[in-house]
């Protein structure tokens, strides 16, 4: 799209340009879009949303005072006022400015969701609405800046941990979703950074949406556009032993302590690594899956060792129906199932005792020991 050609004034009467945002971390892309603005006309007014329409709108709490706020965007030369909102909405926050003094021009970016709404508005005030490209800032050609990646930065999760997953798996794909299944799954430690990543790659943990975190990217939108589903950014989110709706997109059913899990998990290296794209459309029994993950989210409401088990075994039932190589048994281990979406990877193995589980760990070859984590409150 190409910016539209510069408008200025004839006579005395300038053109007066307003835009509208949050603004509440200013980029160099926030700026850009200032300066295509501003060429529209003679005089820019950036309207930014006020702390108490930014924590209705985004559900965040304002990064600065709004007195600093229209310091700093009324300092770009590119912007002639800055204001904040003035009135508690989420999107048209600004008409209070527009009844005292309404602009010639609004000048909103091609991504804007609310454009038609906006078209009616702007019409009832006699306002020009202009659309121009959201552009980065001139001469940047690296990946795209937004708010959101600033503030997850600034945060700085530098470690995550991966997860296992007991029964549902499959259901979580959107195009494979089934309405009233449940995913049943839980955060563990060794957590992972960019510097330390104690275990195989291509193991069926969830690893790929922990390296989008740890980059600072949507890890939700990386797995969906590989083709894989949700569960595995959703639960690295928000850690501890998960019920997943299945559905298009995460809902949240219930989350549980899992220190009743400590002790009985162990991961075995079956010496082959897996790619989950390249296995997502091979036939498997979704029928079983889904009673896998009814019987897991039953278990697990209950702290019930003995039931999770029956579900684990379950979900290795649709495993070997689908082709999968028949796992190893260890001694004392109560149920067994590949991890993720299998064909190698690791393995889970449950037991009733720490005692039985570290046994087994110290007599198998490729095994590792984990533990469940919670980190984000109940």
């Amino acid at each position: 799209m190409k910016t539209p050609p510069v408008r200025k004034s004839s006579g005395n009467q300038p053109i007066k340009v307003f835009v509208s945002g949050c603004y509440d971390i200013i980029h160099g892309g926030h700026v850009e879009f200032f300066r295509q603005a501003r060429e529209l006309g003679d005089h820019l007014t950036v309207c930014f949303a006020s702390a108490p329409v930014l924590l209705l709108a985004k559900n965040r709490v304002s990064a600065i005072p709004d007195e600093h706020k229209a310091t700093i965007i009324g300092s770009i030369k590119y912007v002639d006022r800055a204001v904040a909102s003035t009135d508690l909405d989420k999107v048209f926050d600004f008409i209070g400015h527009w009844k005292e003094e309404a602009p010639d021009i609004l000048a909103v970016t091609e991504d804007d969701k609310n454009i038609e709404i906006t078209k009616t508005v702007c019409a009832k005030y006699g306002v020009k609405l202009i659309v121009l490209p959201k552009s980065p800032p001139r001469g940047y050609s690296g990946e795209q800046v937004s708010t959101t990646k600033i503030l997850s930065t600034i945060k700085n999760v530098n470690e995550v941990p991966l997860r296992v997953d007991f029964g549902g798996g499959w259901l979580d794909v959107p195009r494979l979703a089934k309405k009233g299944a449940y995913i049943v799954n839980c955060t563990i430690t060794p957590k992972v950074s960019l510097n330390d990543w104690p275990y195989e790659k291509g193991g069926g943990l969830g690893g790929s949406a922990a390296y989008s975190i740890l980059q600072v990217r949507d890890g939700l939108k990386s797995e969906i556009q590989l083709g894989v589903g949700w569960q595995d950014p959703a639960v690295i989110s928000e850690t501890g032993l998960c019920v997943w709706r299945s559905g298009k997109i995460p809902v949240l059913e219930a989350k549980y302590n899992p220190d009743w899990l400590a002790g009985k998990l162990l991961i075995v290296w079956t010496g082959t690594n897996h790619i989950t794209p390249k296995i997502v459309e091979l036939k498997r029994d979704y029928r079983l899956i889904r009673a896998a993950g009814e019987a897991a989210a039953k278990a697990v409401a209950k702290s019930d060792l003995k039931a999770l088990a029956a579900a684990i075994s379950i979900s290795y039932k649709a495993q070997l129906g689908e082709g999968m190589f028949p796992l190893s048994k260890l001694p004392k281990s109560i149920a067994h199932k590949y991890l993720g979406g299998g064909h190698g990877g690791y393995a889970l193995y449950i037991f009733k005792s720490k005692k039985d589980r570290d046994a087994a760990l110290k007599k198998t070859p490729g095994a590792k020991l984990i533990e469940p984590c919670l980190e984000n409150a109940l």
